[in-house]
This record gives C-alpha cells, structure tokens and sequence, in this order.
C-alpha cells in the first residue's frame, strides 16, 4: 500500500478546504487579425477586376438603357430620352408579361423535377453497373452534354418532324396510333413544350446524374449494409442515409438547375423557328429578344432583362446562403 500511495499524485489544493473560484474571463480585446494580411485582398484584385469589366459594366449599361427610351433611332447615333421609371410601368403591368413569366415558372419546374429524378436514378443505377457498362454509359452522356445545344435541338425537331419525323413513324406503324399520321408537335403549346422539355432535360442530366454519383461514391458503404441487415428497403436506405448524407450536393445542383432552365433561349427559340407560335411559346429568354432585338424596344427589353436579373439574383442569394449555412454545420 505504501507503494501505491507513494505513487499518487498529490490532490489538488481546493479539496483539501480551499475555495474553489472560476476563472476570470480573459478580457475582451481587439479581435484577431486573420493570418496573411493583406496577400489575399491582393491575389484576388486582378480577379476581381475582370469580374468587374466583363459583368459589372454591362449590368450598369443594361440598367442605364432600362431608364431610356432606346430604340432603332438610338442605334444609330440620336441620342436616347430619359423616361426613368417608366419602362418597368408597362412591363409591370403588361398582362403579356406575365402570362410569359407564369409559363417560363411551370416550364422550369418541370425541367427541374425531371431533370433530378432522371439524373438521380442514373446515379444510383452506376453505383450498382458493372464497369464496362458504367464506362459505356459514361461515354454516351458525355456526348450527350458536349453536344451544343442548337445542334441537338435540330436533331430532336427532325425526329418529332411533321412529316419525316421517326416520332411519328414509330407511331404509326409500331403502335397503330393512326391520329399520330404527320402529327404536328409543335404547332400545339401543350406538345411544344413536351418536345422542349425533352430536349432540355435530355441535356441537362448527364450533368446532374455524374454530380450525384461523385457524391454517392462518398456514402460510407458499411452504414448502408448495416441497414440493409436491420431490413430497410431501397427507397428507406436512400431517404434515411443517402439523401442526408447528399443533401449540400442536392440543393447545389437544384438551385443550379432552377438558374439555367429560367434563362433558357436557344431551345425555345430554334424550335419555334422549326414550327412553333411565338406568342404562344416565348419564355422570358425569348420574350426579351423579341422585344430588343427584333421590336427594337432596347429600353423596355432592358427593364425585362434587369427583373429577369433581380429574380435569378434572387435565387443566388438564398443558393450561397445555403451553402454558406452547410458550411457552418
């Protein structure tokens, strides 16, 4: 025992009688200086710079022209009258804008919800393919997404062609649908926007299915044969301990794919071009081009494009605001 005890160490002073006292909150002073000073600020200025000249400057020249009464006489050298507010008066309470901004709404959010359950599928399906397979599959997305978008637009508006169209063809001689005979698909609103839909999110998945199966190769394989042993089902074990896991990937990838399909132009506008009714068919993309460019309303087109810009900014916001927040979790 006389060994033992030798070996302790000696109890602290406050349990033998003294008081015990907390310690005094060291004072508050000037808060840390971050580490580098200024090196950062200085790497990030020439940055910064360009980002200013290439975005900047014409998101200035965009809102000075959405204060004017800029048209054809304007491009070529009279000098534009200030109207200020009153390009946004009639944009805000034109009707037509409106049923334009409704319908570019519905339409990107139907290209975003298939666009994800599409890519999500895809990834999940690569995680379980051979690699052969997910090699080949790999391959034909790639293609898919480095196609340019007015070419694949061309491509898939001969396949739903009137009267040369595969689409069609298929239909009536595979499925005997004979009202499907030289069908037109994009004289119809409803059908027009199926075929640009299919074009879009056709475009978009590979994107969105190689991002998810980045992140689904990051789930730690031992929690999920874990629930599998306890008997959670496939749709269980991704809601429960995939999704969580996946949920910054998830939200990154949705708020981009909100931002993309809300300005989209060239798919809309070749295929209205192909054979479809602008007044019927125009998203803000095109509604401001028709109304610059070929209206020659340079100062109303400009009050679009700057509420167009509010609402996409509107949405970056809250995308940084979530990362931000993952970030700190």
């Amino acid at each position: 025992m006389t060994t033992v005890d030798s070996e302790l160490e000696p109890v602290p002073s406050a349990v033998s009688g003294e008081r015990l006292t907390a310690p005094r909150p060291k004072p508050a002073g000037r808060p840390r200086r971050r580490q580098g000073g200024f090196t950062p600020y200085a790497l990030l200025t020439p940055a910064l710079i360009v980002l200013a000249l290439i975005v900047g400057w014409p998101l200035i020249q965009l809102i000075i022209t959405s204060f004017q009464k800029f048209g054809r006489a304007q491009v070529f050298g009279a000098p534009p009258e200030w109207v200020w507010l009153e390009n946004y008066a009639k944009v805000l309470t034109d009707p037509v804008f409106y049923g334009v901004l409704s319908r570019t709404l519905v339409f990107a959010a139907a290209c975003v919800v298939l666009t994800m359950l599409v890519g999500t599928l895809i990834a999940l399906m690569m995680t379980r393919l051979p690699k052969t397979f997910r090699t080949l599959l790999s391959v034909g997305m790639l293609l898919a997404w480095a196609m340019p978008a007015l070419t694949a637009t061309v491509v898939w508006g001969w396949m739903f062609d009137t009267a040369y169209g595969v689409i069609n063809h298929v239909l009536v001689n595979t499925f005997g649908l004979e009202e499907y005979f030289q069908h037109s698909w994009l004289i119809d609103p409803l059908s027009f926007f199926f075929v640009a839909g299919i074009i879009i999110v056709w475009g978009a998945v590979p994107f969105t299915a190689f991002t998810l199966y980045a992140g689904l190769t990051q789930v730690p394989d031992e929690v999920l044969e874990a629930a599998q042993l306890d008997g959670a089902g496939g749709f269980q074990r991704f809601r429960l301990i995939i999704f969580p896991y996946l949920k910054p990937v998830f939200l990154i990838v949705t708020i981009l794919q909100v931002i993309w399909d809300l300005r989209v132009f060239t798919q809309i506008f070749a295929l209205q071009d192909i054979g479809g009714i602008r007044a019927l068919t125009s998203t803000l993309g095109v509604y401001i081009y028709q109304t610059s460019i070929a209206g020659g309303e340079f100062g109303q087109g400009g009050a679009i494009a700057v509420v167009t810009a509010i609402l996409l900014m509107s949405i970056s916001i809250y995308y940084v605001r979530q990362v931000t927040k993952e970030e700190e979790l």
